[in-house]
């Protein structure tokens, strides 16, 4: 029971890392509002992509726990493609979920976190470390959050407030292409040897709960001395 008496905010709570994070916090005893742009029970719409959609699920989360003292970024979208294939429009969102929508939501909870001396957490990913074929606009996107999130811890030590990211690798097993391919929507020409270099140094695979439980450590007391880190959790998914 870490967060006995903690209120958290997660976003992307609807399905995935999300919604196995929003369940671990509630197990432990928070009080969680879980948002996600897919609709779902218990949950409160926002579009973190959209101001007006972030202010006013930041402010119901708020008026429901009467503060808050965690706020997580899980929400994020990806595409796997060539360079030389991406769309300008696809280029735009990606960074507009990945990069946007966390800086939205972190301005939101800033003022309440400040209060509480709380921190946040935020999903980036092992793409954002390294490079790796045909997630060009990903790695982008999240080797920007890693960067905003470091600088926002600098900005915020002084306030006891702090800003850590969990780096995953590939989470779950990809045995084959065709499994690949219902995940990743992999489309023709990708040569399937080059994904070898995304692969992670533990066999094994890594599972959500090892990446919700990444999460929770960085907002727990326990990490209480941490901020600023890029955690990489990351087993060898095997394609």
């Amino acid at each position: 029971m870490r967060f006995r008496g903690k209120r958290v905010f997660v976003t992307g709570a609807a399905s995935g890392i999300g919604a196995t994070t929003f369940e671990l916090f509630r197990r432990e005893g928070a009080q969680v509002v879980g948002v996600d742009l897919t609709a779902a029970d218990g949950l409160v719409h926002c579009d973190v992509t959209d101001p007006e959609s972030v202010t006013h699920a930041m402010t119901e989360t708020v008026d429901r726990l009467g503060g808050l003292d965690v706020c997580v970024n899980v929400a994020g979208t990806n595409a796997l493609m060539p360079f030389a294939d991406m769309p300008l429009d696809q280029w735009q969102n990606i960074l507009a979920v990945n990069v946007t929508g966390p800086m939205l939501v972190t301005q939101a909870a800033l003022p309440h976190l400040k209060q509480s001396r709380g921190n946040v957490v935020s999903v980036a990913s092992v793409s954002g470390l390294q490079a790796q074929p045909y997630f060009s606009a990903y790695g982008t996107s999240k080797a920007g959050l890693l960067m905003l999130m470091k600088s926002i811890a600098v900005e915020l030590a002084a306030d006891h407030v702090r800003v850590n990211c969990v780096c995953p690798g590939g989470v779950g097993k990809l045995p084959t292409r065709e499994d690949a391919g219902e995940r990743l929507d992999i489309p023709d020409g990708i040569d399937m040897s080059l994904l070898g270099r995304m692969r992670g140094v533990l066999p094994g695979v890594t599972e959500q709960d090892d990446i919700a439980q990444a999460i929770a450590y960085l907002a727990s007391d326990s990490a209480r001395s941490v901020t600023g880190a890029a955690l990489v959790v990351d087993r060898a998914t095997v394609w």
